[in-house]
């Protein structure tokens, strides 16, 4: 089956070659790729309860940059966020970037990338403070950097889920927002894009930025997005994983990569092909700067908030007549399973590149 693995492994020696200043962190993910569950790294012996079979399964990298590894993070994260959703109506907004800003952003990425964070925040925030909007100064938002477009090409935007309210100043009281409206976008947009230049401005890089970006129109997008669980499933699948899944490589030919992608107008399955050295190159404009957090919770919704969350839950239920319901439990799964009969494998222990693996090991 074709992978970005087995993509990284053929061409990552001629593509170091050619690029031999790459930078480091590019250097770290490909290295990491191509160990990943190669058995390079070790291996862990796991044990079918059902079938009694053994099964070596060859460690991971741990890189976030990896699709091999990351699937398991992604359930794990999207059960916790489900889990502190609190009920009522959700809204999607995406912050775009013009195109002429996309080289500024390539070559500045931790402070370009912040500043998407701040700007796109603070205009949240002080459009929901305004008394004609919500009149909330605690809202509550979760936002997540995406990089990528549907051809693995450089678009950086940062989408938000929101829960329609915020609390009042005294945090007695939820202050809803409309079923189907949240905020204004055309005002939304003409103050994310100033208090985007505004922070480039304080942090010294305005004249590096091309003129035409703020002679550009920006664009925010709202969606309403029901009670948010299809839109929280939507966003896992952006938080553990980089550019494209293995799924999406139909074929690897040649020095061809084919790859699946969803084309936006008609929403009808496309391919496209790659060359090898191209589909590496797109790929790894996607590496974060290290230790950026793609994931921010904001308002009531960060985790350090002071108004903890079941009595945010209380307020809404009291406002909606309903009773408060009891959400189910995050159900603990194993990642792996049996290849023979399907069952949950369980975990024996493992072994470091070092050790010897002894098959006969109970």
């Amino acid at each position: 089956m074709a992978s970005v693995a087995e993509v990284f492994r053929t061409f990552a020696p001629e593509y170091l070659a050619r690029f031999p200043h790459l930078p480091h962190r590019h250097r770290q993910v490909i290295q990491a790729i191509v160990a990943c569950r190669s058995g390079e790294l070790g291996a862990i012996l796991y044990r079918c309860p059902s079938c009694q079979g053994r099964h070596w399964i060859g460690r991971a990298c741990g890189n976030r940059h990896c699709p091999q590894c990351q699937a398991h993070k992604t359930r794990q994260w999207l059960e916790r966020q489900l889990q502190r959703r609190v009920p009522g109506p959700h809204f999607l907004l995406t912050f775009t970037v013009p195109e002429p800003l996309r080289a500024f952003l390539r070559s500045h990425q931790l402070v370009g990338y912040a500043a998407l964070f701040a700007a796109s925040c603070r205009a949240l925030k002080t459009l929901a403070r305004d008394p004609r909007h919500l009149g909330t100064d605690l809202p509550g938002f979760t936002g997540v950097l995406h990089t990528w477009g549907r051809q693995l090409q450089y678009h950086p935007h940062i989408h938000y889920l929101v829960p329609g309210g915020g609390l009042s100043p005294g945090r007695d009281r939820w202050l809803p927002s409309r079923q189907d409206f949240y905020l204004p976008v055309h005002a939304l947009s003409a103050l994310y894009k100033a208090k985007c230049k505004a922070h480039f401005q304080r942090t010294g890089l305005l004249d590096s930025v091309d003129p035409a970006v703020w002679q550009t129109p920006w664009n925010v997008h709202c969606e309403p997005v029901g009670d948010g669980e299809h839109a929280w499933r939507y966003l896992a699948s952006y938080v553990f994983r980089v550019a494209i899944s293995d799924r999406r490589i139909v074929a690897v030919a040649g020095r061809t990569v084919t790859i699946r992608y969803t084309d936006r107008e008609s929403g009808a399955p496309r391919t496209t092909d790659l060359e090898a050295m191209e589909f590496l190159r797109r790929y790894l404009q996607h590496v974060l700067p290290c230790g950026f957090m793609k994931v921010r919770h904001f308002g009531f919704l960060n985790p350090n908030a002071a108004v903890p969350l079941e009595r945010i839950r209380s307020l809404i239920a009291a406002l909606s007549g309903h009773p408060l319901r009891e959400l189910p439990a995050a159900e603990e799964r194993s990642p792996w399973y049996c290849p023979d009969c399907g069952a949950a494998l369980v975990y024996i222990r493992s072994v470091l590149p070092f050790q010897r693996p002894r098959l006969d090991t109970s």
